[in-house]
């Protein structure tokens, strides 16, 4: 056979296996989508719950492992999570080894953001070239429309209704070591990335977990930990990244478009999960470019709608802003506000400020690890602004909303209660807030498509195909979050994020003395700029 006919023989075959593959992509499409559609309009939440509920109570049990403390004048002991404690630890940790990086370069990472220092970056001779796919404030934009979403809204309402307003002050404080741990967890996520042929990044706690622990002598404990994080991370985008958004703002929105077309609510669950599943698909097929387009226009429409409602209704409530203060710090150290008291109220406090900021969970550092810079720590430093952003000003606002207004919050309620909070002094704000959630969910589901497919490409490969099929089941995931009440899948949501913090900030505390090292670079490199 001549050479020619074995090269066109060989382009045959190619383009036959190509064409296979798109076949059998459109056939698993078809069949995906009829086996959604028929559970959806069948008992889908008594299927999902019996299946998901064992492990559900497993992931739980393990992931929430509690020791029990009892201090003087406690009358019983209060289970307090082990994962909690090392995200509290961590996060001091972290501050006081860093000297509180979350107030000295505070006014850095604004000026960062804002584009003071972007002089370091540019292109010199004898330095290396400056490569990434997005700016520090679509970086960051990114992360914090992961973060900032229906924590804000549901999660704040949850933890008063469960610890009482005392809870506030301790979400204020976690938020506030978090900012040491975003700071450090982002760090890492630039000096550690990868960047192939095309300039694409790959990076986060994958990256740094597995390189950083080799080159600090620790090289088999870096890939156990990589690879755990790596399949915590899929299974958590798929619950707390696609179900659980889209199932609360289906909670929020589906009530208004049923009264307004006058038709069933549970009749358009499905179509309502179906038709946002297609444009989240449309908009993670570009990447993590497009995401930070999408994120950096929808994060400031969505935070300042919400911010400008809630400010609104304190002004007009200005005389009860100071009682209001007075009522979270006094409960936040009171022995009876809740069973287990300061320490319970503690407990409620970091454990909603987990969901709320995502620090110490590692998350933050695949979107942050995109960004064009040369210097790592310029990015952990804008890092650090997001538990700000989303724990002490947005939560504090919800939460002061909710006080202000005098709405009581029922055990586990969560998004109603804010509903009715601001419904209170704005009516119809139920159609302001419906819009708000789905952003929320939205641009919450957009981010965490982007860390679960990092994780996806880690484990199985960085081929086009490979990368489809995530995206595919993190929409089916999507509509199949809208079509149900998925309680089983919450709690497991809830477990699967406190998860991450455990192969993640063991990992840290190694790498912390790498992260001084790039602090120093970058602040030297402002000093011989400037």
């Amino acid at each position: 056979m001549s050479e020619g006919a074995h090269l066109l023989n060989s382009e045959q075959i190619i383009l036959k296996v190509m064409n296979m593959k798109k076949k059998l992509a459109v056939l698993l499409m078809t069949f995906l989508f009829w086996a959604t559609n028929m559970f959806a309009q069948t008992a889908i939440d008594s299927l999902i719950n019996a299946k998901v509920s064992p492990l559900a109570d497993m992931v739980e049990q393990t992931v929430q492992y509690p020791i029990y403390m009892q201090f003087f004048g406690m009358e019983e002991a209060v289970a307090f999570p082990i994962v909690l404690l090392i995200l509290i630890l961590g996060g001091l940790g972290f501050s006081l080894y860093f000297l509180f990086p979350n107030i000295r370069w505070f006014g850095t990472a604004v000026s960062v953001v804002r584009g003071k220092y972007d002089y370091v970056n540019e292109e010199k001779e004898g330095l290396p070239p400056v490569e990434g796919e997005v700016s520090a404030f679509q970086a960051l934009s990114t992360a914090l429309s992961a973060t900032v979403g229906l924590g804000n809204i549901a999660g704040i309402a949850i933890a008063i209704s469960v610890g009482g307003p005392g809870a506030t002050f301790w979400m204020i404080v976690a938020g506030f070591l978090g900012m040491a741990s975003k700071f450090t967890e982002c760090t890492l996520g630039v000096r550690f990335r990868e960047i192939d042929k095309n300039g694409k990044v790959y990076g986060g706690p994958l990256y740094y977990l597995r390189k950083g622990l080799r080159e600090k002598g620790f090289a088999k404990l870096g890939l156990g930990f990589a690879w755990v994080y790596a399949w915590i991370m899929i299974f958590a985008s798929l619950t707390a990244g696609s179900m659980f958004q889209i199932n609360q703002a289906t909670e929020q929105v589906v009530p208004i478009i049923s009264n307004l077309m006058g038709i069933q609510s549970n009749s358009i669950g499905f179509f309502f999960g179906l038709t946002i599943a297609i444009i989240v698909a449309i908009v993670i097929i570009g990447g993590i470019k497009r995401i930070g387009k999408v994120a950096e226009t929808v994060v400031p429409l969505m935070v300042g709608i919400y911010v400008v409602a809630g400010l609104f209704i304190l002004i007009a409530n200005y005389d009860q802003l100071v009682p209001a203060f007075q009522t979270i710090a006094q409960e936040a150290f009171s022995p009876t506000a809740v069973q287990g008291g300061i320490l319970g109220i503690m407990v409620v406090g970091f454990t909603r400020a987990a969901f709320s900021n995502e620090a110490g969970l590692g998350s933050a550092a695949f979107a942050h690890s995109a960004v064009r810079t040369r210097y790592a720590a310029s990015e952990g430093m804008v890092a650090l602004l997001e538990p700000f952003i989303d724990t002490i000003v947005v939560c504090t606002m919800t939460a002061l909303v909710i006080i202000v207004t005098d709405t009581e919050c029922q055990a586990g309620s969560g998004i109603q209660c804010t509903s009715e909070a601001f419904e209170s002094v704005l009516p119809n704000f139920s159609l302001i807030l419906g819009v708000a959630a789905l952003l929320f969910a939205f641009s919450t589901m957009l981010a965490w498509s982007y860390y679960g497919l990092q994780a996806w490409k880690y484990l199985f490969g960085r081929q086009l195909l490979t990368e489809n099929i995530y995206k595919m089941l993190f929409c089916i995931f999507i509509v199949l979050g809208a079509a149900s009440s998925l309680g089983a899948v919450r709690r497991l949501a809830d477990s699967m994020m406190l998860a991450l913090v455990i192969p993640n900030m063991l990992g840290l505390v190694f790498l912390a003395p790498l992260v001084k090292e790039e602090v120093q670079k970058y602040l030297k490199a402002i000093r011989q700029e400037s």
